[in-house]
């Protein structure tokens, strides 16, 4: 048997927001017209969730949230700048065989490196921007028997080659 995970770092966020918090910064339009599109890109190429584990700050529950995948969905502040090591333990403890997990830069980027066998040939992977999105397929029956480099790519993929150079604006 497989699992299949989708790794979404959360898309691009409000950095002029009035929001109280870093926790509590939403995304901006561009992230928002981001996260319906990288949902879609999903949906058309087959990978589409049936467990979401989520950060639990503003951003990236807005990420999943228009991705608009009805999933059992959970949010978790241990993912929230969480390190590569409290991924890889989040990811463990997930019981569905295709699992959306929505998180923050620097642990997902250095997550997406450790637990892949070998990288997507993508210029865009060493940095992990801003809704990069990695699905990743992994020989095991249980996520409990996960190991790092064990990750065999499928895609990957980053919200402007999904809407093009108005994206840059």
């Amino acid at each position: 048997m497989t699992r299949t995970l989708i790794l979404t770092r959360h898309a691009k966020s409000a950095w002029d927001s009035t929001a109280p918090s870093d926790h509590a910064r939403p995304l901006n339009k561009r992230g928002r017209r981001s996260s319906k599109a990288l949902g879609n890109w999903l949906r058309q190429n087959h990978h589409v969730p049936n467990q979401i584990l989520c950060s639990s700050s503003q951003r990236t529950r807005e990420t999943q949230g228009l991705m608009g995948f009805e999933a059992p969905t959970s949010f978790s502040e241990r993912l929230y700048h969480a390190s590569s090591e409290m991924i890889f333990q989040a990811l463990r403890e997930a019981e569905q065989s295709r699992v959306l997990l929505v998180t923050h830069n620097p642990g997902i980027a250095a997550f997406a490196h450790a637990i892949v066998a070998s990288p997507p040939d993508h210029v865009r992977f060493d940095d992990y921007p801003t809704g990069a999105t990695l699905v990743a397929q992994f020989d095991i029956d249980s996520w409990s028997q996960l190991s790092w480099s064990s990750g065999r790519v499928l895609d990957f993929v980053v919200p402007r080659e999904l809407l093009g150079e108005e994206a840059i604006a």
